[in-house]
């Protein structure tokens, strides 16, 4: 039988990823973020400092693979946690002067033409 390799970390890193982004503000992070080559940057950042756990698993039987007994540690928990935080905003910072190629800029209500005119 062939076995392949999985990275356990990758599906805990997105998982946990996901519900902090959603505590932070709409613009600009979740906007930023929602780009997949900006969150790609953001996930390998967070990748690259943290340890990974790997498994092999059979090609033909791929069996159920729990990612949340990485999780079982508080203290690794908080680690992810932290690292994930730090990501978000070094992340926002390298790609400041790119922003509006990810975000639209934010108008101003009072400069838009109202839609009763057509």
């Amino acid at each position: 039988m062939t076995k392949t390799l999985v990275n356990l970390t990758i599906s805990v890193v997105v998982k946990k990823l996901e519900n902090i982004l959603e505590t932070y503000p709409h613009h600009p992070y979740q906007e930023v973020y929602a780009n997949p080559d900006i969150r790609q940057i953001l996930i390998a950042y967070i990748l690259s400092r943290i340890p990974n756990q790997y498994i092999t698993v059979d090609e033909e039987k791929p069996e159920f693979i729990c990612s949340d007994s990485l999780l079982r540690s508080l203290e690794r928990t908080l680690h992810i946690e932290t690292i994930i935080h730090q990501g978000i905003e070094e992340v926002l910072r390298e790609q400041i002067e790119n922003f509006h190629r990810y975000i639209p800029e934010v108008v101003d209500p009072n400069l838009v033409a109202s839609h009763w005119f057509g």
